[in-house]
């Protein structure tokens, strides 16, 4: 959603300059759009005192463009690829190419750091070389290319799965990053500025809309189509062939609209010429050019003029402010990585409706459209008239406070999901389970543990010091076992060392104590419940498996080639039949979330097949709801800072520096997300929930940096430009109007 405030920035005064006219009155103008009324301007000049009603006359006569519609189709088609893309990624790269979840991390926000990055790029090439136009054109054929890629490397065609992610992700990056800075622009090109100026407020309202609507409909939309099945396991080849296919989409709409386009031919780029000028200054003052001046920046003066200088200045000023503002993306951008893996380990369980883990991050765009408003019409105007929160930078310091606040909300819902999670085998202890198969209960003898039998098909569990031997004596033959029809049952002595922090399991089955397996009772892969069989098969069996039915109707089906199965994922948890061929083993049993099942039965001549299943792992009990207050302020946080933020900065910064200062704003997030790279990488806590306290003790201690900063900040009020000579030029320089434009006016 941060795009919205970036893109949505792009109406600010960058587009236009108050000119001061005779009678004292100012109107905004266009200092480099193309003149359109060359008699306008004149009657402008010569009639001042008119100036109002010439322009209510000529906002009457153009018509609304009809190109904009096109650049708001785009947009739309664009941010569904981007964000629909994107709200999968992380389950993508833990899932299906099996990165680690700290590592998925660590590749998500370097990916999103790119994103933030190539905007300068963009913005380089497009005003100094190519245009808006064909910046865009050219990239997004380039990020379209890349999520074909991406969704490619997510099928079995024997492609190299990693690797051609990351091509897929860099040319995604690329492409998202280096159009950011002009689709936004381009559309406000279109635009006469005075006399379109309620035309483009309504242009803009619709861009934002369009981004919001869809980056909503795309974070709900991809995750179903993920869950769905396609090659045998989650369909993310569709879930990024969809996105693929609303980017060429975006391409072939935004081609459409070209004769209609009004395009201005590349003026050079001002973050160059910042960046030589800044340079020069700094060359010039380590070789002791010149006289001793106040300011580093001065000793540019030879080669640059004073109102540039002066211009840089106060940016930098502006800049400096933004500089402890990563830490505030770091947390924001959390919510696509850490935040979609907490959920995995909750319960989304809705009536019979499932909350899927990254269908929660539709919460965000949700909230900003319903809180926007709100902020603008009620608590903002609320908090001035009490002189409290109004001024921008006090409003940038409480939305930092409140990304902390979100963070701890998020660390006291880690610790109530560790409570609820099942004990796991630590150092310095180790785990034994043992399955019965038979339909009796067997007699157990197992050294300094009070068990004398495990009952019929069930499990045991025990605890023990790590790296000590256990003997377990399974002793059979008893009346019980013969009356059900087990005969020559085998008494068996097993002598076991339970190796430190491992958790294994023995199966006791009419041949005796059998198969012993590492096991893993972690959170299931996906968080989807997931079932497993210990099913013993005489030898003559065979063509058996085990199923899960919904009314009959296969849900999972299991082989049983051998004594353990592998575990098998449930999509829809909810309650289902278990059935051995067509023996039902098992009625309305309950698969949750995050549970981990086995099966455990015998299948044997003369004996009623019986079978059981074993809950080996509970659930996940916390619901996804104990996440709403979370995403609710981190929400709230967004509002009061990335709104703010921008605003800030570009009421801040002269005229001639509203691109830089955006840039730099841009920059800000890709240093966050830089940040969650280091603090992942560098792995300073074995368990989550101290990274999650350390990124709110961060942001708190950083916003109150900030706070002490603000205190000696001075607001400025920056003059707007006037032209020498008094004329309002309409013209700009090098401009090139299309032909068709002019149909616009008729």
């Amino acid at each position: 959603m941060l795009c919205v405030i970036f893109e949505k920035a792009n109406q600010c005064p960058s587009y236009r300059r108050e000119n001061k006219l005779n009678d004292g009155e100012s109107v905004k103008m266009d200092t480099s759009g193309p003149s359109k009324r060359k008699n306008f301007e004149n009657e402008i000049r010569d009639h001042p005192h008119n100036q109002k009603d010439d322009i209510e006359e000529q906002e009457e006569k153009l018509k609304y463009p009809k190109s904009v519609f096109f650049i708001v189709s785009n947009e739309f088609c664009e941010r569904f690829s981007f964000y629909g893309m994107r709200t999968v990624l992380s389950l993508y790269l833990f899932n299906m190419l099996k990165y680690s979840e700290d590592t998925s991390t660590i590749i998500y926000h370097v990916f999103t750091c790119f994103v933030y990055f190539f905007p300068l790029v963009g913005a380089i090439i497009s005003d100094s070389w190519l245009g808006k136009f064909r910046t865009i054109f050219y990239l997004s054929i380039i990020y379209a290319i890349g999520q074909i890629i991406l969704s490619l490397s997510a099928a079995p065609f024997g492609l190299p799965a990693r690797e051609f992610s990351m091509i897929g992700l860099f040319l995604i990056a690329f492409g998202t990053g280096g159009i950011k800075p002009c689709v936004a622009a381009f559309g406000g090109d279109q635009f006469v500025i005075p006399q379109q100026e309620k035309q483009l407020a309504m242009f803009f309202s619709l861009f934002y809309f369009s981004i919001n609507t869809g980056s909503l409909i795309s974070t709900l939309l991809t995750p179903v189509i993920r869950e769905t099945k396609c090659f045998n396991d989650d369909c993310y080849f569709v879930a990024f062939l969809v996105p693929a296919v609303l980017m060429i989409t975006s391409i072939v709409i935004f081609v459409l609209g070209k004769r209609l386009y009004k395009m201005i031919n590349p003026t050079g780029n001002l973050i160059i010429k910042v960046s030589k000028c800044v340079c020069h200054a700094i060359g010039n003052k380590i070789n002791g050019k010149g006289r001793k001046r106040d300011h580093w920046l001065d000793y540019a003066d030879d080669d640059y003029d004073s109102k540039l200088i002066e211009d840089i200045k106060v940016s930098l000023e502006v800049l400096k402010m933004f500089v402890p503002l990563p830490i505030f993306w770091a947390l924001y951008d959390q919510q696509g990585s850490q935040w979609t893996f907490q959920a995995t380990r909750m319960d989304g369980q809705i009536g019979s409706f499932t909350l899927l883990p990254d269908q929660l991050q539709a919460v965000n765009p949700l909230l900003i459209i319903i809180f926007i408003p709100i902020f603008e019409t009620c608590i903002y105007p609320f908090f001035a008239k009490i002189h409290i929160i109004d001024t921008p930078l006090k409003k940038l310091v409480v939305g930092g406070f409140l990304a902390s606040v979100a963070f701890i909300a998020a660390g006291i819902v880690e610790i109530e999901i560790m409570k609820l999670l099942p004990p796991l085998p630590t150092n310095g202890s180790a785990q034994i389970r043992i399955f019965n198969t038979m339909n009796c209960s067997v007699g157990l003898d197992i050294k300094n543990q009070n068990i004398t039998k495990i009952n019929a098909l069930s499990m045991e569990f025990l605890e023990v010091k790590a790296n000590k031997s256990v003997t377990i004596s399974c002793i059979a033959n008893l009346q019980e076992c013969n009356n059900m029809g087990y005969t020559d049952l085998i008494t068996d002595i097993k002598e076991i060392t339970a190796e430190e922090a491992t958790a294994t399991s023995w199966v006791i089955t009419p041949r005796g104590l059998q198969l012993s397996y590492k096991d893993s009772v972690d959170t299931p892969d996906k968080g989807k419940p997931m079932i497993r069989s210990l099913i013993y098969l005489a030898p003559e069996f065979n063509n058996v498996n085990l199923t899960v039915r919904y009314k009959n109707t296969p849900i999972v089906s299991i082989p049983i080639t051998s004594l353990r199965s592998e575990p098998q994922k449930i999509e829809s948890p909810g309650e289902y039949d278990v059935y051995l061929n067509e023996n039902l083993l098992d009625n309305n049993v309950p698969f949750k979330l995050g549970g981990l099942y086995t099966v455990v039965g015998a299948h044997v001549p003369n004996i009623k097949t019986a079978g059981k299943t074993i809950m080996v792992r509970p659930p996940n009990k916390l619901h996804m709801a104990w996440m709403l207050p979370q995403y609710i302020i981190i929400t709230m946080a967004e509002v009061m800072f990335s709104v703010t933020g921008l605003h800030f900065a570009f009421s801040q910064a002269p005229v001639s520096m509203k691109s830089l200062l955006q840039a730099g704003w841009l920059l800000s997030v890709a240093f966050g997300n830089l940040i969650v790279v280091i603090i992942k990488g560098s792995r300073p806590f074995k368990e989550q929930v101290y990274e999650i306290f350390l990124y709110a003790g961060l942001m708190a201690i950083v916003i109150t940096i900030f706070a002490i900063m603000t205190i000696f900040y001075k607001y400025v009020e920056i003059p707007e430009e006037e032209d020498p000579d008094g004329a309002i030029p309409l013209d700009r320089k090098n401009g090139n109007v299309n032909p068709a434009y002019k149909e616009d006016e008729k």
